[in-house]
């Protein structure tokens, strides 16, 4: 399945990252099969600056390798750290508001304060939606849009029959609000790219086939050390994938914020009833 983001295609992206990494595992281990075989052939006609040219090869494409992975690695780290504190940013910024609707007259009070309660549940909801389900995500995103127009239409009333400081700083709060809605959602489409992780991959594969082909041409039998360099590599690789994919995997970014504030706001409006 591919995922359409930001008017591009990414096929990456939509596929499971236990499945990439397994699949590189595959292609590394089919590499280095057809490295050994080649090197066999070429042992004999190989002359000693050749095999140390290799050895060369071999060391140079291992620093490409290094700076490949940790920049991928920075990427993927740095972008985890954004959504995670775009999580607590609209959080707070939700709580705020719901603590300035204590400043509002009523009835517009009871009435915003139920119209944000559905948008922090909708929110807290759209934690656990995984950015490949695009339909159940844009349905989301169209009942927050819905909840927050009826919160400003209600505020904005409020703030035009009785213009106060209260009224302004409820205003405000809701601005807040909103440029935290669109921050979170503009991380979760920020992801290491595409060319990048083909490049990648690519550079793995051919270290695969190098690290078959050197120890052949020298006569010799690759060791139990590449194996576990490899398994390393390929892990660090699954690290990097399952941090850019922020709401499925194993590492995922915490929407306990969010999820915690639903929770005490619901408590609240419970309580008020």
């Amino acid at each position: 399945m591919e995922l359409e983001m930001k008017g591009t295609q990414e096929v990456l992206y939509a596929i499971n990252a236990i499945y990439l990494t397994l699949g590189m595992l595959a292609c590394m281990a089919l590499a280095i099969l057809l490295g050994a075989v080649a090197g066999s052939n070429r042992a004999e006609r190989t002359s000693p600056e050749g095999k140390a040219q290799i050895s060369a090869l071999q060391a140079s494409l291992l620093g490409m390798l290094a700076l490949l992975l940790g920049f991928s690695l920075s990427l993927a780290l740095g972008r985890y750290d954004s959504r995670s504190a775009a999580v607590s940013t609209e959080a707070n910024a939700i709580g705020t508001a719901w603590l300035r609707t204590d400043l509002l007259p009523e009835p517009g009070r009871s009435a915003v304060r139920s119209a944000l309660a559905e948008y922090v549940a909708i929110r807290a909801q759209t934690g656990s939606v995984t950015l490949i389900e695009v339909t159940t995500l844009a349905e989301k995103r169209e009942e927050a849009d819905a909840a927050f127009a009826r919160i400003w239409e209600i505020a904005s009333d409020i703030a035009r029959a009785e213009p106060n400081p209260a009224t302004v700083a409820m205003t405000n709060a809701l601005n807040d609000m909103i440029d935290a809605f669109g921050t979170r959602d503009a991380e979760l489409d920020r992801h290491v790219p595409e060319p990048v992780l083909y490049l990648l991959f690519l550079t793995l594969i051919f270290l695969g086939w190098l690290l078959g082909f050197a120890p052949r041409v020298a006569g010799e039998q690759p060791s139990l050390t590449v194996v576990a360099m490899i398994v390393l590599i390929v892990s660090l690789l699954f690290v990097i994938i399952d941090l850019d994919r922020p709401r499925r995997g194993i590492i995922e970014v915490d929407q306990t914020p969010m999820r915690a504030l639903a929770a005490s706001i619901s408590a609240e409006m419970e309580r008020a009833e």
